[in-house]
């Protein structure tokens, strides 16, 4: 089977990321992390330098932690969790790991929830991990 871990280079993301290695471990799935972007205007070069040496970081420590996947870097211009839905669906994934934040209720009424969304949306079981 297939796990699906959204990441970024945050508390958040790390704290799903280490989870989705014991997880895999665990369960001896395969996974799959993926690191999604709007892209557009908001994206400069800088950002995506970035970006990609984050995931380079990320392919080195899967081989590390002796896990077997892949690291896919979206810009597709879809929202987060609309790539963790559809990454989950194309691959038959049986959980989807998540990091979450704490957030005002302000907060979520303008930004939105990619955490709800993905709740609410998932084809497979999701676990939501909370950073330390």
């Amino acid at each position: 089977m297939t796990i699906v871990v959204g990441y970024v280079s945050t508390k958040e993301g790390e704290a799903a990321l280490e989870r989705a290695f014991e997880e895999c471990r665990l369960r001896k799935d395969k996974l799959v992390v993926i690191h999604s972007d709007r892209g557009g205007a908001g994206l400069s070069g800088d950002s995506a330098r970035k970006n990609e040496e984050d995931l380079k970081q990320v392919r080195s420590r899967l081989d590390e932690a002796g896990v077997e996947g892949e690291v896919r870097g979206l810009v597709r211009g879809k929202e987060p969790a609309e790539d963790l839905i559809v990454v989950a669906e194309e691959t038959g994934a049986s959980l989807i790991i998540i990091g979450l934040r704490k957030r005002t209720p302000v907060g979520k009424l303008i930004l939105g929830s990619n955490a709800q969304r993905v709740l609410l949306d998932a084809p497979c079981d999701v676990l939501a991990v909370k950073a330390r």
